[in-house]
């Protein structure tokens, strides 16, 4: 029989078969199921054959700050309630921390059942540096938002990790390839399932592929950390290269061009462009 505590269970994220024996365990004799979504998990619970007799809350990101502490009071009443997400990890981009909070703060016994993480299962797939990497969760559906995280984020020497949705993974590439240039990337999809895919190349190797096959599923995005050597181009070098290819191409191509070349950010060989064009160099 379990101790009343909170148990945070990874569920799979595709493959059945990853769910760990002492997982299905608690899932089984837990008082109580904090889920996002009744149907997904109960959907779950009967492909792995656990039984529906128990009770299940709602906990998601819209009831959150309400909800926290009547599961707290349902613990500390002597319930064992397990909180798990629609796939994953819980509260790795998904909601769970102020629970956890709330839990700690009312010396309510917290612990967790390791499994599936669609964060580590790319990352270990995608060839790209692991001894530091900064999980920065979905990436903002507006441009604005998109562009300014991108740019708070290109200088730190670390893979970054993105989550992406089909729908709006071309655009996230093209703006990836006018802030970080490039660097080395890798996309996964479909992680454990049967369509599971990881392409690693340039931005503009990933977008030409997804150009080529509508993209489908749920997407990793994965930014190889800055190279720190030092550029071969001195901005003189740079500024000359441009000027020549200003002369029989676009400014914006030419931008383009020289900005692969030089492995420079596309907005700051922009910048010179401009300076250039405007006789200010």
């Amino acid at each position: 029989m379990l101790t009343n505590a909170l148990y945070i269970i990874s569920t799979p994220i595709g493959n059945l078969g990853d769910i760990s024996p002492r997982a299905k365990g608690i899932l089984q004799e837990a008082d109580v199921i904090a889920c996002e979504d009744t149907r997904v998990s109960k959907k779950l619970f009967s492909l792995l054959g656990l039984s529906l007799q128990k009770k299940f809350i709602t906990y998601h990101d819209h009831n959150e700050e309400e909800k926290a502490q009547e599961i707290t009071d349902i613990i500390a009443g002597g319930k064992a309630v397990a909180l798990i997400s629609d796939a994953g990890s819980p509260l790795i981009s998904d909601p769970g921390y102020k629970l956890v909070r709330k839990c700690r703060e009312q010396n309510v016994n917290v612990t967790a059942i390791p499994g599936a993480c669609a964060v580590i299962t790319a990352l270990q797939l995608s060839g790209l540096p692991t001894n530091r990497f900064m999980f920065a969760g979905f990436i903002p559906n507006k441009e604005k938002a998109r562009e300014d995280l991108f740019n708070e984020l290109k200088n730190i020497d670390t893979t970054l990790i993105f989550y992406e949705t089909a729908p709006r993974l071309i655009k996230t590439l093209e703006k990836g390839a006018e802030i970080f240039g490039n660097r080395e990337i890798a996309v996964a999809r479909e992680l454990t399932k049967i369509h599971e895919e990881t392409l690693t190349g340039s931005f503009s190797d990933i977008i030409a592929s997804f150009s080529q096959t509508e993209p489908k599923g749920e997407f990793v995005v994965m930014i190889a950390p800055p190279d720190n050597k030092e550029n071969i181009f001195s901005s003189e070098a740079v500024a000359d290269l441009l000027r020549e290819k200003m002369q029989s191409v676009s400014l914006k191509s030419a931008v383009k061009e020289v900005a692969q070349i030089s492995g420079l950010n596309k907005n700051e060989v922009y910048d010179l462009a401009l300076r250039i064009k405007n006789d200010e160099l």
